[in-house]
């Protein structure tokens, strides 16, 4: 059922605090305490926000699902603003139904895979589905901000696109370069999507760290009964937490960041750090992982 007048309601909101951990740790934990430091799940909790703010960064990683109205967004106690975007920008992607964000008075209409971006100094944000049978599953993410840039949606049109790889080594891929600075110009938020073609399962191999910049990465279009296993940790002293759908892991500065998956599934990168350029990667030569 399809409608147009959308009444605010008043979203909860859960926050969470991770704070950044040292290789020496990491090399320490178990499965628990692995998955209780870096998985982020339950994501999409009707009318509800959900955040995780990691101290890598200060990143913000983040999901609603409007069912019964629109959400307004506002600043959790945590953040001490006046309002969310007082000192920070936003990038969103829509994993879901189609959904409608007004933004100071702004409207931007967000198909599945589309993406917005809210520059630092927006006020009045607001989230809502346009279909309440197929509600918007809107993933954020959120950085520090210093200067404010315009607020823009991105269309699969308006992406960056890469292909890359092939199916002699199973990681056939389509990155989709969206809230990147060769799109539009933003602070230190950069996001994206990877696309996993039939039949390819590996994400980003050769593997690489960048001290530079920190990640999230939110799997989602895992099948049912499926799962990713994705590999962090340092180069030559790897880990790995097991994903299931539409659940995010947090990826240090320090840490690779790669996986495979019992099928092919799709991607959202999240990066922030001290530059924007892509490409500023140390590689790790495939055969010295370990």
């Amino acid at each position: 059922m399809q409608h147009t007048h959308t009444p605010e309601i008043a979203p909860q909101t859960a926050f969470e605090s991770r704070y950044a951990s040292s290789p020496a740790e990491v090399q320490g934990m178990n499965t628990a305490q692995l998955r209780r430091q870096f998985l982020i799940q339950d994501l999409f909790v009707p009318n509800q926000f959900r955040w995780t703010l990691s101290f890598f960064d200060r990143y913000l990683t983040g999901g609603v699902l409007p069912v019964d109205g629109s959400c307004p967004l506002v600043a959790p106690e945590q953040l001490k603003a006046a309002y969310f975007l007082e000192r920070r920008e936003l990038g969103v992607i829509n994993v879901g139904g189609p959904g409608r964000i007004i933004a100071d008075g702004t409207i931007y209409d967000l198909g599945y895979k589309e993406a917005l971006y809210l520059g630092k100094g927006t006020r009045a944000v607001e989230f809502s589905s346009m279909d309440d049978q197929a509600p918007a599953r809107l993933y954020l993410n959120s950085t520090p901000a210093h200067q404010t840039y315009p607020s823009r949606k991105i269309a699969r049109a308006d992406a960056n696109q890469l292909n890359l790889g092939s199916v002699d080594t199973a990681n056939e891929r389509t990155i989709n370069q969206m809230l990147i600075n060769q799109v539009l110009p933003t602070c230190q938020l950069q996001m994206g999507m990877t696309e996993l073609k039939t039949g390819s399962v590996w994400n980003t191999m050769p593997a690489h760290v960048h001290d530079r910049r920190m990640e999230v990465y939110f799997y989602f279009e895992v099948p049912e009964g499926q799962a990713v296993c994705h590999l962090m940790g340092e180069p030559q002293e790897t880990r790995h937490i097991w994903v299931h759908n539409e659940e995010a892991v947090i990826s240090p500065n320090w840490s690779i960041h790669a996986g495979a998956g019992t099928s092919n599934y799709t991607f959202i990168w999240g990066m922030a750090g001290e530059n924007l350029d892509y490409g500023d990667m140390d590689f790790c030569a495939i055969n010295e992982l370990r």
